[in-house]
């Protein structure tokens, strides 16, 4: 039995990106504090950026419009995973947490790619 969406929050992909949101924003509270306003910053922005867009393309009403909110929302959860290899490589999170992390962003990687698939496919 399907349930109705009513919401962007019933969505799975946008539940998924909000978990992922909040390891960030834990993650990154261990970063050094000159890396505040860097990196710290940025990634905090790209993982806003990956729920915000999934919220906004779901309020939208033309498919083409939608589907380019979900795109902006994949592009911005790679520029996520860039960073998050930065921070892994500068020492910010060790091998354990980045193969955590990163395992989490390549789930929300493939409902993206599923929900663009998705949202091309309906009427």
């Amino acid at each position: 039995m399907k349930t109705k969406i009513h919401s962007f929050t019933d969505l799975f992909v946008w539940k998924e990106a909000h978990t992922l949101a909040l390891i960030i924003y834990k993650m990154t509270k261990t970063f050094p504090s000159d890396e505040k306003f860097a990196l710290v910053d940025q990634m905090r922005r790209c993982v806003i950026s990956i729920t915000s867009n999934i919220a906004e393309g779901f309020s939208r009403q033309g498919k083409k419009e939608k589907i380019q909110f979900y795109y902006v929302a994949k592009g911005s959860l790679t520029e996520l995973q860039n960073q998050l290899l930065l921070a892994r490589d500068l020492g910010y999170i060790d091998q354990k947490l980045f193969v955590s992390v990163a395992e989490t962003t390549v789930i929300v990687h493939k409902l993206l790619n599923k929900f663009i698939v998705s949202a091309q496919e309906k009427v």
